[in-house]
């Protein structure tokens, strides 16, 4: 069968499912939004047991970042994901579940070959970028009087 691109093209178009754009911007809002009431109330408790706000600040980042580790080992967040989408983006739940989950799927290839190579595979270029852009902020601020 000779088909020419632009055939093809509206072909695809004809069979291809309509995304629910609305419906899937709702659900990462209010999936989004839970992520970071759970947050707050994480912060509001370590703040409750004593801790001065910048201390209950890092309590709640690493609260957040173990939750989230623990959640993507459980295949819990990835059912989050399928509903929420890019809700469960929220920058820290997001990066710990980019670092676990490269770090699961590739166990089987051994512990250094495959978790340990492999976990940064996501998440190493965001690394390595706010590492770089850290320096470069550090200096310009060193140089400016």
């Amino acid at each position: 069968m000779d088909i020419t691109p632009k055939e093809y093209a509206n072909l695809v178009k004809q069979k291809s499912k309509k995304s629910p754009i609305v419906k899937n911007t709702v659900l990462a809002f209010i999936i989004g939004g839970l992520i970071c009431v759970i947050g707050q109330l994480i912060m509001n408790g370590w703040s409750a047991a004593g801790l001065n706000q910048e201390d209950a600040g890092s309590a709640t980042s690493c609260s957040m970042v173990f939750l989230s580790a623990l959640f993507t080992g459980l295949n819990l967040y990835n059912k989050l994901a399928k509903y929420g989408g890019a809700g469960t983006l929220v920058p820290i739940t997001g990066f710990a579940n980019a670092v676990v989950s490269p770090a699961i799927d590739f166990r089987s290839e051994g512990f250094v070959t495959g978790m340990a190579a492999k976990m940064f595979l996501v998440a190493g270029p965001v690394i390595v970028f706010g590492t770089l852009a850290s320096a470069i902020y550090g200096a310009v601020l060193m140089l400016l009087p």
